[in-house]
């Protein structure tokens, strides 16, 4: 006759079976679900590396240095160099494709559907807190002008802090299945901004930074610009051969382009 151990009775028999089922019931679905999860945060992760690259395009291109780049082209190389292939070559003028060959293959659900079902409609770029698609409307007003009264006169911009923005619509999972819900139906779009002060109020020549100071009210100075060509006579009448003076010639009083350093044309070959 078999003797039944006191702490086990017969109704705990298969519990814990069941306890591990139940649990699966919750865990697994999760467990399934991570893998979306790091896509999403993969995607996020691109787009706001794709936003800091469209700010930074604005440092070098913006009218206080040459002309903006336009805005159709920003939204090509976007698509192209961070929402396609991670292998993706930078060439000019190249388009992202909605076939294989320029997809992220890694940006699929369980299933083998692409997260980003068109390219060209769901990857967007836009400028500014009103989401505007002109790059006039990506500034937020500013002080960096206040502290200089006479910005104006320099020539200087005093548009404010400037903001670019992409968004990235991702396709939802297919629906049917309860463990894969609210997934199904979440409709993400994932929107990371960067704002910077793209004009640095800096000069993109020594010739125009000399044009700047040109204003008697910036550079009290040149009003004294032609008080040389009185003063030359007069020390041109000391002659050399009296007081030792030589080919003295009065100061160069506000001639700015007098003190111009310029690199002799034969030492820049």
């Amino acid at each position: 006759m078999r003797r039944r151990h006191p702490h086990y009775p017969r109704r705990a028999k298969g519990q814990a079976l069941t306890e591990f089922l139940v649990a699966a019931l919750a865990l697994v679905p999760l467990f399934l679900l991570v893998p979306m999860i790091a896509k999403y945060q993969d995607v996020s992760h691109s787009t706001l590396m794709a936003s800091r690259y469209v700010a930074f395009e604005a440092t070098n291109r913006h009218p206080g240095i040459s002309s903006w780049k336009p805005e159709a082209q920003l939204a090509q190389e976007v698509r192209r160099r961070f929402f396609s292939n991670s292998d993706a070559p930078i060439k000019t003028g190249d388009s992202a494709g909605n076939f294989d060959a320029h997809r992220n293959l890694m940006w699929t659900d369980g299933f083998g559907n692409h997260l980003l079902r068109d390219v060209d409609r769901d990857v967007t770029v836009t400028f500014g807190p009103s989401r505007s698609a002109s790059h006039t409307g990506a500034f937020s007003a500013a002080r960096d002008g206040r502290p200089f009264l006479e910005f104006g006169r320099f020539g200087l911009s005093r548009q404010g802090i400037y903001t670019a923005n992409v968004s990235v619509s991702l396709a939802n999972l297919p629906g049917g299945l309860r463990f894969i819900q609210p997934f199904d139906d979440i409709n993400l779009v994932i929107t990371r901004s960067s704002s910077l002060l793209i004009d640095g109020w800096a000069s993109p020549s020594p010739q125009e930074t000399q044009q700047r100071l040109t204003n008697t009210a910036v550079n009290p100075g040149r009003a004294l610009a032609n008080f040389s060509t009185f003063l030359d006579p007069v020390v041109m009448a000391l002659d050399g051969s009296a007081v030792g003076l030589g080919n003295i010639r009065a100061p160069r009083l506000g001639q700015l382009d007098y003190w111009r350093d310029v690199v002799p044309s034969d030492r820049l070959r």
